[in-house]
């Protein structure tokens, strides 16, 4: 936009002008006109474009800033030109340094630039400060992308990493505050500075370190902030360099975990207990401020005495007792009870509980000590033979069931076992649950004690006498009778006889007298009449067929007979023709031999083959 300039014929016209300036004619002396010549030229001099001048602030609004810099006219700063923090420290009447950007605008002002002055100031400031190594000071303004904006006369970048010593996730924190930091590059033509504040912290510690270095003893007893916590220990700064406090020197006692003594930040008086110099490693003890409890242990902590304690720490393999300032001992999960089976310790004692206990053992040099609750009691288990013996019958309530069996309390604290295999001669229990419940009073046969091991076998079955001894008398081998079927598998169906023995009905011997398996011929539950082709006692199996309209009594107890006998050793082989004979012979034989007849002969060979096995 082209400058307009104004014309003094655009305001007043004057007609007589020889007149005009014969009347306003001034003479001037020399020195007059020297004076003002000076004052021309100094005004000059002062007030160029470009020139950065001082000025006082004459008012602060919305607009921006107004100030005097003793011209014809005051010079209006837009607010855009100072950040947040700026404007606030601005007031009317204090000094401030502005460049002269013109000395007159369209409307006759003078066009002054904050931002301009403070850049030119900035860029001396920097380089200088630069090429010095020494440290400025800014306002983070904001956060951008991967770090910080500080003022520091100009916006420079300061990156995430370069934030502080440490890894730092919340870049908020820092937006508002005036920070320390080091140049460490610079591009004054793409007017770009980075800047650095871990280095400037870094160089701080060096130097503190360099200091403590020189001062530092072993056995100096010094305060350091806790700077980090980890599981074996704390990490203290003592000015620049850090010092490990191990979780085994914290305490005298015993502690989890350091978190239970210290948290980030506290401040704590610890003792040097080593200190390498050339690789800057410094052990710290807190305990050894204190003397050693376990050195001043007096006759009150004996072994064989009985003292309380309170619960300090509970873990899986036992509860550990303080019965004295610092001073703890364990109480393994073995020596809880004589009797209890104890799995879970947290769910009968709690941290803090008083308890009762025996000092079975103390290891001064080590600092452990051993301790029991049960041996605060006589040991049950060392009358126990004096009480029950084999065969006695006992009464009990379950106490706990298992897929191997029941424990039956027997005495307050003393369970013995009944085994799955003993709860019944003839049932198949799958799992002692399905017949008895925790609670549940029980009788049972004393089988045998163990006093060493803390082990009594019981029965339950034992309490009847074993049907399979009578079996032959009550159920010989031909008699008829009525069974239910109680289990069908895929060779047979097991059928439970009046007396509870199970007999089995064998799907070769079902094929032969029906022509189907079991599955097709019966349901469990069903109740059918069956004929007892076959004992063995030995084995308790008991064979069982569906025909009823049998061969004659002696017959069958020949056949029984039979396969009872032992087997014959083979003879020598026959010559091929005599075998050729033979075989057509038994296959006329066969020929005329009824079902059952087969049936029987097949089952009484079976067992033979069995029998032969074993042997």
């Amino acid at each position: 936009m082209a400058k307009e300039f104004l014309r003094p014929e655009q305001f007043a016209k004057v007609q007589n002008k020889s007149a005009f300036l014969e009347d306003t004619a001034l003479e001037l002396s020399q020195d007059q006109m020297q004076e003002l010549s000076d004052l021309y030229e100094g005004m000059f001099d002062s007030f160029k474009p470009g020139k950065i001048i001082s000025g006082k602030i004459i008012n602060v609004d919305s607009d921006g800033v107004l100030v005097d810099i003793d011209f014809k006219s005051h010079g209006l700063i837009p607010k855009y030109e100072f950040g947040e923090h700026e404007i606030k420290s601005l007031k009317s009447g204090s000094d401030i340094e502005v460049m002269i950007d013109t000395l007159e605008n369209s409307d006759g002002s003078v066009v002054l630039s904050y931002e301009k002055a403070k850049a030119m100031r900035a860029w001396n400031d920097i380089m200088k400060t630069y090429e010095e190594d020494k440290p400025v000071h800014g306002v983070v303004t904001h956060k951008v992308k991967g770090g910080l904006s500080v003022d520091i006369g100009i916006p420079a970048f300061l990156p995430g990493s370069q934030i502080d010593l440490q890894r730092v996730t919340d870049f908020d924190q820092f937006v508002g505050q005036t920070i320390p930091a080091k140049i460490i590059k610079v591009n004054q033509k793409r007017g770009n500075v980075i800047i650095s504040r871990r280095k400037y912290l870094g160089d701080l510690r060096s130097d503190a370190r360099k200091k403590i270095l020189g001062t530092l003893d072993e056995g100096q007893v010094i305060q350091g902030t806790v700077k980090n916590i980890t599981n074996y220990g704390v990490f203290i700064d003592i000015g620049g360099l850090d010092g490990l406090l191990h979780i085994t020197d914290m305490t005298w006692g015993r502690i989890a975990h350091p978190s239970e003594l210290v948290k980030i930040g506290d401040t704590i008086t610890v003792k040097v207990l080593s200190f390498d110099k050339e690789n800057e490693k410094i052990s710290l003890g807190l305990k050894q401020l204190q003397e050693n409890p376990w050195a001043i242990v007096g006759a009150d902590l004996e072994v064989g005495k009985r003292i309380k304690g309170k619960i300090s720490s509970i873990t899986d393999y036992g509860l550990f007792i303080e019965v004295a300032p610092e001073i703890e001992g364990l109480v393994h999960i073995s020596e809880i009870s004589w009797t209890d089976r104890i799995n879970d310790l947290h769910k009968r004692f709690k941290v803090g509980e008083e308890l009762g206990v025996l000092i079975v053992s103390i290891d001064k040099d080590n600092r452990r000590m051993s301790l029991s609750i049960k041996q605060l009691e006589k040991n049950p288990w060392e009358s126990i033979e004096e009480q029950f013996k084999a065969g006695d019958k006992v009464k009990g309530k379950i106490s706990n069931i298992t897929d191997f069996g029941v424990f039956v309390q027997i005495l307050p604290g003393i369970d013995g076992l009944v085994h799955i295999s003993d709860l019944s001669w003839t049932e198949h229990i799958d799992h002692p649950r399905d017949r008895y419940a925790v609670g549940d009073e029980v009788e049972a046969v004393i089988l045998g004690i163990d006093k060493e091991n803390k082990k009594i076998s019981l029965g339950i079955k034992q309490l009847v006498q074993d049907p399979w001894d009578t079996v032959e008398a009550a159920y010989p081998a031909g008699t008829l009778l009525e069974g239910e079927i109680s289990k069908i598998t895929n060779f047979g169906a097991f059928v439970k006889l009046p007396n509870g023995i199970e007999g089995l009905a064998h799907n070769t011997v079902l094929a032969e007298e029906k022509g189907k398996k079991a599955e097709e011929l019966f349901k469990v539950g069903q109740k059918e009449k069956f004929r007892i082709i076959n004992i063995n006692k030995k084995e308790r199996k008991l064979a069982l067929s569906t025909l009823l309209d049998a061969p004659t009594q002696p017959a069958v107890k020949e056949h029984v007979a039979a396969a009872a006998a032992p087997r014959q050793k083979k003879a020598p082989a026959a010559p091929r023709a005599q075998k050729r004979e033979q075989t057509t012979e038994s296959y006329a034989a066969s020929k005329l031999k009824g079902s059952l007849q087969m049936a029987l002969e097949a089952m009484g060979k079976k067992d033979e083959d069995d029998a032969e096995d074993k042997d």
